[in-house]
């Protein structure tokens, strides 16, 4: 009775805005937030900070971050440095914008009010990294796929920028996340379309690893928790944004406009708008959600 209890919690959670189609269905209304082609295909990320604004990586060309303040245009917000190229980007409680830089083999360390840029972690045995998460106290962790050989790996990053390798010999990890609670975390696969989840503890070792979901076609890439721990999964080549229980039921998916969706955040007054990054069309798309994100 229980599980059954947290199972209609967890699905009335992600029920959002929605609209009755011609059979009577209920859909989900998802939108532009941008035009098309603002955003190179490297367009990732994406995450907001507590004012609100939106940070995308990739804007006009890759290398650099955009920004989008509530209400207007993207515009560009920083060059990174010759040789850096950003993917996924976090914010931790002071602030600071962490991005991992797949071309430099580095995380990359931003301060907000100079816009300074800082090698927060560097490790040449990582093949990226692509993707980042962070725990509630501050540790990072970042996915490292080798597409060419469909290979990938799991890294920690503390919060001194210490890096240690969690696993390899993985598929190609990709999406990364933590539960609400910082118990949990959460890795894909994208070839393989595999959904782990690990027991986590406060020095962020990982324990207990067991196959949450294994989606039978398309792909996987970016990763989000809401509030209560459901887990919103950007399905590339799928085109769509798949939300699994965190007993890994599917309990919902959100047909978006674009095909290759490469990430997923909150952000809004609320922090129950999702905000969607689209690779074909080089995009932001966007969508309303019953439950407020994590972070």
């Amino acid at each position: 009775m229980k599980k059954k209890f947290l199972l209609s919690i967890a699905i009335l959670s992600v029920i959002g805005a929605m609209k009755c189609n011609a059979q009577g269905l209920e859909t989900t209304v998802v939108q532009d937030l941008t035009e098309e082609h603002v955003f190179s295909q490297g367009i990732e990320g994406p995450a907001v900070d507590k004012a609100g604004n939106l940070y995308v990586v990739s804007f006009g060309k890759d290398g650099t971050i955009g920004i989008i303040k509530p209400g207007q245009k993207p515009e560009l917000f920083i060059e990174l440095p010759k040789g850096s190229t950003g993917n996924g980007i976090r914010f931790n409680k002071a602030g600071e914008m962490f991005v991992a830089d797949y071309t430099g083999h580095n995380v990359l360390k931003i301060n907000m009010k100079t816009k300074a840029v800082s090698v927060f972690a560097h490790e040449e045995k990582m093949t990226q990294p692509n993707d980042i998460a962070m725990s509630p106290s501050g540790i990072l962790f970042a996915s490292d796929p080798k597409w060419k050989d469909q290979t990938g790996q799991l890294w920690r990053i503390d919060k001194k920028g210490t890096v240690t390798l969690l696993e390899g010999n993985m598929g190609t990890t990709n999406g990364v996340e933590v539960s609400p609670d910082g118990k949990k975390l959460y890795v894909n696969e994208s070839i393989q379309r595999n959904v782990w989840v690990y027991d986590l503890d406060k020095k962020g070792n990982i324990s207990n690893k067991k196959l949450l979901y294994k989606f039978e076609d398309g792909g996987m890439d970016g990763m989000r928790c809401d509030k209560v721990g459901n887990l919103y999964i950007a399905r590339y080549g799928k085109g769509e944004v798949a939300v699994l229980s965190p007993s890994g039921a599917l309990i919902h998916t959100v047909k978006l406009k674009g095909k290759n969706p490469t990430n997923v955040t909150f952000g809004g007054p609320d922090r129950k708008t999702i905000y969607v990054t689209l690779q074909e069309r080089g995009a932001v798309e966007y969508f309303r959600n019953s439950s407020a994100g994590r972070e």
